[in-house]
C-alpha cells in the first residue's frame, strides 16, 4: 500500500496534477456561516464601507475607491447593475477571465460586482460584502470541463487564503468574495517580485500607434506591469483594446 501512494504522488508531480492544499479536505463550494465570518472579518481587517445606495457608489467611484469594469475580449458583464468593484478585484478578473478563455476556448461571464444594500436581492445574506465592492459573481458554465477547470482553480485559490468561493443555485453561479491584501501578495510572489499594495487603475483604450511600451511611459508604469494586471501572455495589444492601467502603489480602501 505504501508503495501505491509513493507510486500516485510520484505520477501526480511528473504529470503536473494540481493537487491542493492539505486543509483542502475542509473545503467547498457550500459557504455556510463560518465562510461568512471570513468574509466580513476580511472587509473589516481592510476597513471597507458596506454601501447603502447609489450615491455611494458614485462618491466611492470618484474617489478612485472603486473602479469601473469595462467587458473584454475574455470576460463580459451580464445584468450588472452597478459595474465597480475594487481594484483588486478588477486585476482578479482579469487575470482569471483570460486563463478561463485559454482554458475552455469561451468567455467568463461576471453577473454582479459592487451592490449597494438597497439593491440586495431577496435572498441575499444580510452580511453579504457585496455592499464593500470585494464580491463577484460568475455564471456557472454549461460546459463540465469548463465548470471543472474553473471551481479546481477557485478551490485551490481558496486554500491559498485569498478568497471565499461558494456556489449559489438560484440562479447558478459563483460568489467571490476577495481579500484584496493577501490577493496582492500572492501575485506579487507569482510575479516573482516585491510584495506590494494593489494599485490605481485607470482604463485605457489602444490606439492604433500605441505600443505596450509607449502606454507604460504615458502612466509612469511598465510594460511587464500592464501585462501582469490585464493577464497578458504577450506584448501584442491592437487597436480597440480596452487595457487596465496601473498609475500607483497607494493602498486603496
Amino acid at each position: 500500500m505504501h508503495r501505491l501512494v509513493t507510486l500516485f504522488t510520484a505520477l501526480a508531480v511528473v504529470f503536473g496534477l494540481l493537487l491542493l492544499p492539505a486543509d483542502s479536505e475542509a473545503q467547498s463550494l457550500r459557504g455556510g456561516k463560518g465562510s461568512l465570518d471570513r468574509q466580513n472579518r476580511q472587509a473589516r481587517a481592510h476597513d471597507f464601507t458596506y454601501l447603502t445606495d447609489a450615491d455611494q457608489v458614485r462618491r466611492f467611484a470618484s474617489a478612485g475607491l472603486l473602479v469601473r469594469l469595462r467587458a473584454n475580449q475574455n470576460f463580459e458583464l451580464k445584468d450588472v447593475s452597478f459595474a465597480y468593484a475594487r481594484p483588486a478585484v478588477q486585476l482578479f478578473v482579469h487575470r482569471l477571465s483570460a486563463q478561463f478563455r485559454a482554458a475552455c476556448g469561451d468567455k467568463l461571464v461576471v453577473t454582479s460586482l459592487t451592490r449597494p444594500r438597497i439593491h440586495q436581492p431577496r435572498n441575499a445574506s444580510a452580511r453579504s460584502v457585496h455592499p464593500t465592492g470585494m464580491a463577484v459573481d460568475l455564471r456557472r458554465h454549461n460546459k463540465p470541463t469548463c465548470r471543472r477547470w474553473l471551481e479546481r482553480v477557485l478551490l485551490s485559490l481558496e486554500g491559498s487564503g485569498v478568497l471565499e468561493v461558494t456556489l449559489e443555485r438560484r440562479p447558478p453561479h459563483y460568489h467571490v468574495a476577495l481579500f484584496p491584501d493577501p490577493y496582492a501578495r500572492y501575485v506579487a510572489r507569482l510575479a516573482g517580485g516585491p510584495e506590494k499594495p494593489v494599485v490605481d487603475l485607470v482604463s485605457y483604450t489602444v490606439g492604433r500607434k500605441d505600443t505596450l511600451w509607449r502606454i507604460a511611459r504615458q502612466h509612469g508604469t511598465t510594460p511587464e506591469q500592464i501585462q501582469t494586471t490585464n493577464g497578458l501572455t504577450s506584448t501584442t495589444i491592437y487597436p480597440g483594446q480596452t487595457l487596465s492601467v496601473p498609475l500607483s502603489a497607494l493602498p486603496q480602501r
